[in-house]
């Protein structure tokens, strides 16, 4: 699935003609009216879109970074520079530094309004990101919300809505002071931020509008701002007409229907709407002294249609050519490719999003998969999965440590994110700023991290026969003491069963006896009064031996990933589980061993025979066990098996491949997946290293590149 926002990219190309007709007015020649409507309230959506478009990339309340929002700052700087001198001989030619207070015009056009009309976009964009991160920063969404929406309806009494505030008189002064400072309340202080703040807020919460709620949410919202805006207008209540009460809510709908449109990514475009952008207006000279010199005015000018359509074509044409010529420019990236590396993990994303549809039909309807993502997500990697996971709708994540929980943040993970370790009452501000939802281990526990004043949110762990974290069955008092702590809000409560993975008769026995002594705790609750949180019992093996489970989450873990922890493990449940990790390496070397020689460290191998051994730059160090060596385990080649001979290197292994034909330097060894008719699956290496898959998967993804095949 590409998570390319090619909706975005398409409209930004919609939305640069749009401002050029703003400033063309393209049924001026036929409908004073029509030329209103579609100039003063449908174009209206075009610079408020940049605006949210920027936030969208630019914000979160997890990461804040201040290097991102400097190098957006200084690159709109640096392109605010190079407009300003491109408009210089305008200004010259229509007399701009003629004007009388010259210094003070200049600062206050710089800093508000632009030196030419268009260039105020440019500013705006400036101080409004700037206020946007920082209020989301100190804050977040809500405050930051509430704060820009003021700015924004003082904005609106000094723009569509000023006649009905200049009759009173000290709301006038009010105006007349911000008119000193700058001509328009469409600027980056009352106009920017509001957008700015819905952007970064739709970026950090998944849990976006359906296509069919954007759709309506959108004509509703669009049909009130018309409505809206010829109302003003009639009454001519207008000091200008940038700001509507309703443009937000439009755009916003507007935003979330173009994010269901996915596809490939059209970086070209971007580029070209801000060129269109800037140029627009020397191209608007241009077309009239075109269109002069040809005595060609009552076609090219006087017809506001036609001389939109040249405006914009001349506009596109000259982005089109200099967006190549910048492309051309550009150094090229060098492709990182499975190719280049010496050895590799390949994630399947189509079996990923396989096992969770499979998951998910196994549980019961009202059952949420929480998706376990800890040790790098079992060693697949923990952003690769994690982003793909949330994409395809998974909302609930659970980790060992707080640091992978802000990992998931800074990665832009906004889901449910539950850490199922000990955490240090003394890091209780990071999980309040990160949201994260803490595991509370005990009653004393529970206390220290109240104590911190934090308001956290957490779920309670309750032992029934574990024995490693959770409260004891045996502290009723206690568990109900604990969802009264003033600062921690108790969001769930779950239990783990030890011996699920086992169909033996004992076992079984003993996994019946946790699930009852966990139901026997949440019957005392519930008889003390409380309404029970959400519910959790089954990881993987949970779900697959006691399917009738009815709980609020299961905790997949191992099966998510397409695997059982052992080949010998039996389950109830049989679904179609396919593995999604691939581990792989490239022969760097191959070398000729004779007869007598020997291979590697304590010359573990000698060859009984003439012999070709490949050199695999990939060992121990990189997760593959050591007790693989000397022909414990092998790779696959050319769909064929190649012994491991010697011992396994920290860096290295090698194999042998006297019976396989033309293997050579760059061909593929398989270690864990298919090549061919062959397959190694993880439980078959973890066997044969005498582990579990669990242990084997966690262990990779630390230093191996990552390669995604959707």
């Amino acid at each position: 699935m590409n998570k390319n926002y090619t909706g975005i990219d398409y409209f930004r190309f919609i939305a640069a003609l749009l401002i050029i007709a703003i400033h063309t007015s393209p049924l001026g020649s036929f409908s004073e009216t029509g030329d209103f409507m579609l100039t003063r309230i449908i174009a209206r959506v075009a610079v408020p879109f940049f605006f949210m478009t920027s936030g969208f990339f630019l914000i979160s309340r997890y990461t804040c970074n201040a290097e991102k929002l400097g190098a957006f700052i200084k690159k709109t700087t640096l392109i605010y520079g190079v407009a300003i001198l491109l408009y210089i001989p305008i200004n010259v030619y229509n007399g701009y530094f003629k004007m009388d207070n010259l210094l003070p015009n200049i600062i206050k056009d710089i800093v508000f309004d632009g030196t030419l009309y268009h260039l105020w976009y440019l500013p705006a964009s400036i101080i409004g990101a700037a206020i946007a991160w920082y209020l989301v920063k100190k804050v977040h969404y809500r405050k930051a919300f509430l704060i820009a929406s003021v700015l924004y309806i003082i904005g609106l009494f000094g723009d569509s809505y000023y006649g009905i505030v200049k009759s009173v008189s000290c709301l006038n002064v009010f105006y007349n002071l911000i008119f000193q400072l700058t001509d328009y309340t469409r600027n980056g202080i009352f106009f920017a931020p509001i957008f700015f703040v819905l952007g970064g807020y739709i970026s950090d919460n998944q849990n976006r509008l359906s296509l069919k709620r954007s759709i309506v949410g959108f004509i509703v919202c669009f049909a009130l701002m018309f409505g809206e805006a010829l109302t003003l207008h009639h009454f001519d209540i207008q000091k200008h007409d940038s700001m509507y009460v309703l443009l937000f809510p439009s755009v916003y709908c507007l935003f979330n229907l173009l994010l269901h449109f996915r596809g490939k990514r059209r970086t070209g475009l971007r580029t070209i709407s801000l060129i269109i952008y800037i140029i627009h207006p020397f191209m608007i000279v241009v077309i009239r002294l075109f269109s002069k010199l040809l005595h060609l005015q009552s076609l090219l000018v006087e017809n506001s249609l036609v001389h939109y359509i040249a405006v914009c074509f001349a506009s596109v044409v000259f982005a089109v050519v200099i967006t190549a010529l910048l492309s051309r420019l550009k150094p090229k990236k060098a492709k990182h490719t499975a190719d280049t590396d010496r050895a590799y993990l390949e994630i399947n994303l189509n079996n990923l999003e396989h096992n969770v549809n499979t998951l998910q039909k196994a549980m019961s309807p009202k059952c949420e998969l929480m998706a376990v993502v800890k040790a790098e997500a079992y060693g697949h990697g923990m952003y690769e999965v994690t982003t793909y996971l949330e994409q395809i709708g998974v909302s609930s994540f659970a980790v060992a440590t707080i640091d992978e929980g802000i990992r998931l943040r800074k990665y832009g993970i906004s889901s449910e994110i539950l850490i199922l370790g000990y955490t240090s009452p003394s890091r209780a501000k990071e999980l309040c700023k990160y949201e994260l939802t803490q595991t509370l281990i005990d009653y004393r526990y529970s206390l220290l991290l109240n104590k911190q004043g934090y308001d956290i949110n957490a779920h309670i762990k309750i032992d029934t026969g574990m024995h490693r974290l959770g409260f004891s069955t045996e502290d009723k008092d206690k568990i109900l003491a604990a969802f009264s702590l003033k600062h921690i809000k108790v969001a769930g409560i779950f239990t783990h069963l030890c011996a699920a993975d086992s169909l033996e008769e004992n076992d079984v026995a003993f996994t019946n006896k946790q699930i009852g002594s966990f139901y026997k705790v949440l019957d005392w609750l519930k008889s003390s009064g409380l309404n029970i949180p959400k519910v959790h019992i089954q990881s993987s093996y949970g779900l697959l031996n006691y399917p009738e489970l009815e709980c609020d989450y299961i905790r997949v873990g191992v099966a998510l990933y397409g695997v059982l922890s052992s080949t010998n493990d039996k389950a109830k449940l049989e679904i179609d589980l396919r593995p999604v990790l691939s581990l792989k390496a490239k022969v760097v070397l191959i070398r000729k061993i004779k007869q007598g020689e020997s291979v590697g460290y304590s010359r573990a191998f000698t060859a009984t025979r003439d012999s070709l051994i490949a050199i695999l730059p990939i060992g121990y160090a990189d997760g593959f066990p050591r007790n693989l060596s000397c022909g414990n385990s092998y790779a696959l080649i050319g769909g064929r098996q190649a012994p491991i001979v010697g011992k396994i290197c920290m860096d290295q292994l090698a194999v042998d491949v006297t019976d396989i034909p033309n293997v050579k330097t760059g061909s593929i060894a398989t270690l864990i997946g298919k090549d061919g008719k062959e397959e190694i699956t993880a439980p078959m290496v973890a066997e044969s290293a005498e582990s579990i898959t669990n242990e084997l998967l966690s262990r990779m993804g630390h230093r191996l590149n990552i390669i995604r095949r959707a």
